[in-house]
């Protein structure tokens, strides 16, 4: 029993002082009586709401590394959505793929077999593992393409289309939520519109979800603005849901207008197409070195094949031009910053303006010096405050990290990653809810649960409600602290109270507790 807390169901803005009687892993009571029980919580003082759902994460490995995983719990995320961005690097698998996910999996240092193609093997491994928070899968289309068509800048064919369709059906019978798209990743980037939208359309006859991350974030030839254009063409064609994902606006050009892409979404919604989006509410992002210095052109191929223009004199000076271009977009060369390296974990932390002087070289040219020996990753300050607080402050936009679960210590620990993996919804309420009073707590609250959880069509999580699975917050706004930071992300945040995960005590106090009691959920059980 939880007693005497003000409830905020994630249905509606508003609260109500009530308890909440838990029989196993469900709600069975809400109500202003007490009925008999064997243990409760007194809530007096305290806010409860439905757990949080991250709708955006790159955690595919983390339960396979450590299935401690809890950067996110203490945030009081107690549902992860994986295999965004069209990376869905664990299923499935082929050679290629399979390879990629072992390199993947080697730096952390953990022999981990790898005996599974598909989903539902993966997706069974993660289940053995009991993770510390539910987890749900989407098919990635950049997994999907290498595995049918290789990195090679060409279009699909019908044949390729109908065998994507294919694994695509295959893989929602095996239980995933969604399919996502990196449209601006190799080999999505080679993708034109007919290829997705043909795919798209098995997601909407399924009634799943579809996100991604678009085509351009910036001024590139693509463009932002047609980029938004393009996912909600997609929505328009195929009838599906289309979650746009981390809303955001990049580089010089575009700073100031994160207020036109809501209005784009709004008025594709008054057209009636299902369109939203999510957001990471910082001003930093994180990428791969590839994805986020290198033009797209230089990148066809795969790794090896930009290794091969690089060595060449006349690609190299071309690639390095255009690097200086994307190094702007990130006010300059300090606003790029190594997050991970495992190769020389000493540059960790250090900016590319940096790098360059210890290199003693030009920071484009740094930065492909950094590529040459490894692919590593970086930090880097694309956003603007004023974007972020517009964007962030629409009804549309859940909050979510574009982050992984992580661990403080052991070998999820490592580098220095973008500190929205650990602090994400924290710092929504901390600055946006508390500090600066832009949005309603009841609004901030129904963002983070019954909005995700209906973009995601669960039936039974997101809300407080009788028959609905047990995932709960308990806290004060005021407490809620982000403590990660760019020099030291790898600290958790504090002020949840408790966290309770499928009806049992995950967090109490603000101390993670003995076992684990996340679940793999899978669409026919959502």
């Amino acid at each position: 029993m939880i007693k005497n807390g003000e409830i905020f169901s994630g249905s509606s803005d508003l609260s109500e002082k009530l308890n909440i009687g838990i029989n196993k892993d469900k709600i069975e009571f809400i109500g202003s009586s007490i009925p008999e029980h064997k243990k409760s919580i007194d809530a007096d003082g305290y806010i409860v709401t439905p757990g949080f759902i991250d709708l955006h994460t790159h955690s595919d490995i983390s339960f396979l590394v450590d299935p401690e995983a809890d950067s996110k719990l203490t945030q009081g995320v107690t549902f992860e959505l994986v295999g965004n961005c069209g990376m869905s690097f664990c299923a499935p698998l082929n050679s290629f793929s399979k390879q990629t996910l072992s390199d993947r999996l080697s730096k952390y240092d953990k022999k981990i077999e790898i005996n599974w193609n598909n989903f539902n093997g993966w997706l069974n491994v993660i289940e053995s593992n009991k993770p510390t928070v539910n987890i749900a899968a989407q098919l990635g289309h950049g997994v999907l393409r290498s595995y049918v068509m290789g990195m090679e800048a060409i279009s699909a064919t019908p044949d390729h289309i109908e065998d994507m369709k294919k694994i695509l059906k295959d893989s929602i019978d095996q239980g995933i939520l969604g399919f996502s798209t990196g449209l601006w990743y190799a080999p999505g980037s080679y993708s034109h519109t007919e290829e997705i939208v043909e795919i798209t359309k098995v997601v909407a006859e399924n009634d799943l979800l579809y996100s991604s991350h678009i085509r351009s974030e910036s001024d590139d030839a693509s463009g932002l603005f047609p980029a938004h254009a393009e996912a909600i063409e997609i929505g328009r064609r195929t009838g599906c849901k289309i979650q746009i994902s981390h809303v955001k606006s990049v580089g010089p050009k575009f700073w100031g207008r994160g207020g036109e892409l809501i209005e784009g979404m709004y008025r594709a919604r008054e057209e009636g197409i299902d369109v939203a989006g999510d957001q990471y509410p910082y001003e930093w992002s994180s990428t791969p070195t590839s994805g986020c210095m290198f033009p797209r052109w230089s990148l066809e191929g795969g790794r090896e094949k930009t290794l091969e223009r690089l060595r060449d004199k006349n690609l190299r000076n071309k690639i390095k031009s255009e690097t200086v271009n994307y190094i702007n977009r990130f006010h300059g060369s300090s606003g790029c910053v190594l997050a991970e390296f495992s190769n020389d974990k000493s540059l960790e932390g250090m900016n590319l303006s940096e790098i360059s002087e210890k290199f003693g070289c030009s920071p484009e040219e740094a930065a492909m010096r950094l590529y040459e020996i490894s692919e590593g990753s970086f930090v880097l300050h694309s956003m603007e405050e004023k974007d972020v607080d517009e964007i962030g402050n629409c009804d549309i936009i859940a909050v979510a990290s574009d982050g992984n679960s992580l661990r403080n210590k052991g070998p999820l620990s490592s580098g220095k990653p973008h500190p929205r993996s650990y602090g994400t919804n924290s710092r929504f309420i901390e600055n946006m809810v508390v500090n600066k009073k832009l949005v309603p707590l009841g609004k901030a609250i129904n963002r983070m649960t019954s909005l995700p959880a209906s973009r995601l069509g669960l039936k039974n999580r997101g809300e407080l409600k009788k028959g609905y699975f047990a995932d709960i917050n308990i806290f004060k706004p005021e407490e809620i602290k982000e403590n990660a930071t760019y020099v030291n992300p790898h600290q958790y945040s504090t002020g949840m109270k408790y966290v309770l995960v499928n009806g049992q005590i995950a967090l109490e106090n603000g101390k993670k507790l003995p076992g684990r009691y996340g679940r793999v959920i899978r669409n026919k059980e959502s």
